[in-house]
């Protein structure tokens, strides 16, 4: 039996009033891909938020690599998200600065290796996102694929365990989605990687999901394969892939 990478029990999330999440409860199994799935407003967004503690959790447990995070002290749980990459939505890259500085971030942050060993860890990061030839280019300079691509190189500068990917497919055409659709595959199987996905984009869904977490206001409706998604009789769910998406 798999031992899931990261385990969420009964997480309540609230927006002051406003409950969010409500007793979400959810395991995230390593080497896998898990796409989070559901209408706007679900909860989607503020579930990836909670496990990061970017948001706080008003009630629950959530377990990474087998230790609980909930209550853990900044500087400890720092030390979990050492071995996290986050993609977010826009890519996030730093206009003022080139790719290659972009890059480097998380290696001047995290690590204490020596300028020349960074160098070098940033050309075979870039390298395997095909990006080897833009490392002095700034980011207006890159098509909105190779951004998204350099975002990619600069979340797995560590080699993370995990990347979280927020809507990496939002705004690009389909043959860039598959390109980059395929580049995660890739960078899944020769960095060992657990990827968990937020979108909407069914195509992408189709090519890279191993198993769906479907929410629809702030409840878990559905987990499991992609297989058992397609044929779960939840209507909710069904509809989602008869229609192809919900919207962001």
């Amino acid at each position: 039996m798999k031992v899931p990478i990261i385990s969420v029990k009964k997480i309540v999330a609230k927006y002051g009033e406003n409950t969010v999440l409500k007793d979400v409860t959810v395991d995230i199994f390593p080497n896998e891909i898990t796409v989070i799935l559901g209408g706007s407003g679900c909860g989607k967004t503020t579930f990836i938020k909670n496990i990061l503690q970017l948001y706080k959790p008003f009630s629950g447990s959530i377990k990474i690599f087998g230790e609980e995070t909930v209550g853990l002290f900044p500087e400890e749980f720092n030390k979990i998200l050492e071995k996290i990459g986050m993609l977010f939505q826009n890519g996030a890259l730093l206009n003022s600065v080139n790719i290659f500085d972009n890059v480097s971030i998380p290696l001047e942050q995290h690590t204490v290796l020596p300028a020349e060993i960074i160098e070098k860890i940033i050309k075979v990061k870039l390298n395997l996102v095909n990006l080897g030839h833009v490392i002095n280019l700034f980011p207006s300079e890159l098509s909105g694929g190779m951004k998204k691509r350099a975002a990619l190189a600069r979340a797995i500068a560590l080699d993370p365990e995990i990347l979280f990917c927020d809507e990496p497919s939002a705004g690009l055409d389909p043959i860039t989605s598959e390109n980059l659709d395929n580049l995660i595959l890739k960078l899944k199987e020769q960095l060992n990687m657990t990827i968990i996905i937020v979108t909407h984009e069914l195509a992408s869904i189709h090519r890279i999901a191993n198993r769906i977490i479907f929410l629809d206001e702030g409840e878990v409706l559905f987990q499991g394969t992609l297989a058992e998604a397609k044929n779960c009789g939840i209507q909710e769910v069904e509809h989602f892939f008869e229609v192809g998406k919900f919207g962001d």
